[in-house]
């Protein structure tokens, strides 16, 4: 058996990230080249939806909006942490040595989530109808 030193094992790895950069890179060159370029005011006028922009590109926006992308965070996080206790979830008697280990474990967790919500909740973070503050 013929041996190979330990560098030639990223080679596949190499070879996928230069088709990657190589396959990037001749798509946008390729539109570069074959695209039609025409400037114009309008092109080249700020694009905000649609609409003319209007006012200062600072504006205010309402801490609410701000708790609201915090709670979709909390939600993926929580996301992110039952999918692998979801899949395991029959193996962990034999990994922690208690049968209802795993079930505890989750059940702590959701209450941290459910507390997390229910101060939302309580305080109008999701009741937009009473924020006069918002753009």
């Amino acid at each position: 058996m013929q041996s190979y030193p330990y560098i030639w094992q990223y080679l596949p790895l190499v070879l996928q990230i230069l088709v990657a950069v190589g396959l990037a890179g001749g798509m946008v060159g390729a539109s570069f080249f074959i695209g039609k370029h025409k400037r114009s005011r309008t092109k080249l006028g700020a694009y905000e939806c649609g609409m003319d922009p209007v006012g200062d590109a600072r504006g205010r926006f309402s801490v609410r909006f701000y708790m609201v992308a915090m709670l979709f965070i909390l939600f993926d996080v929580e996301a992110v942490f039952m999918l692998p206790w979801a899949v395991i979830y029959r193996r962990l008697p034999g990994i922690t040595g208690s049968r209802l280990f795993g079930f505890w474990e989750m059940l702590v967790y959701i209450g941290f989530v459910a507390v997390g919500l229910f101060y939302v909740w309580k305080k109008g973070i999701l009741n937009w109808s009473n924020d006069k503050a918002d753009l």
